[in-house]
């Protein structure tokens, strides 16, 4: 990764994230827009949904690791990207390894269950994968 690359990457990094407790885990929650979350609860509230959540790593061999969040709700034409900094949010990805769950919340909302959206991830496994590969690519330094 060159370091206008590096430098493009930090520049798109998602800055607002947080930690909800759920029955005494520490679920991730990234913190969006309120017009943002707003629609997300108006075309999702009271359907059935499923949200597809792929984790795409980017890393350069030299230590820096950034994750690209997709979320692709199947009600609504919703999808939803954020990128992270692994090397500032490693304890982020741990926690999503570790709950297999990640929630959605508005700034200036007290993060309580009425005003958080929780996603359960379909595949627990590909949260603990992404974590051993994060690693991996902080460690490379």
């Amino acid at each position: 990764m060159s370091s206008d690359e590096l430098n493009r990457l930090s520049t798109q990094v998602h800055q607002e994230i947080t930690f909800f407790d759920y029955n005494d885990s520490k679920i991730p929650c990234l913190i969006i827009e309120q017009k943002r979350f707003d629609k997300i609860m108006i075309e999702v509230a009271g359907r059935p949904l499923s949200v597809e959540t792929n984790l795409n790593i980017l890393q350069d061999g030299l230590g820096h690791v950034f994750v690209e969040i997709l979320l692709n709700f199947s009600q609504g034409g919703i999808s939803e990207k954020f990128l992270l900094n692994a090397n500032e949010s490693i304890d982020f990805f741990e926690s999503l390894a570790t709950t297999s769950m990640l929630a959605l919340s508005a700034p200036n909302s007290h993060i309580t269950s009425s005003n958080v959206f929780m996603i359960q991830l379909p595949k627990p496994e590909k949260a603990i994968n992404a974590l051993e590969i994060i690693k991996k690519g902080l460690t490379c330094a």
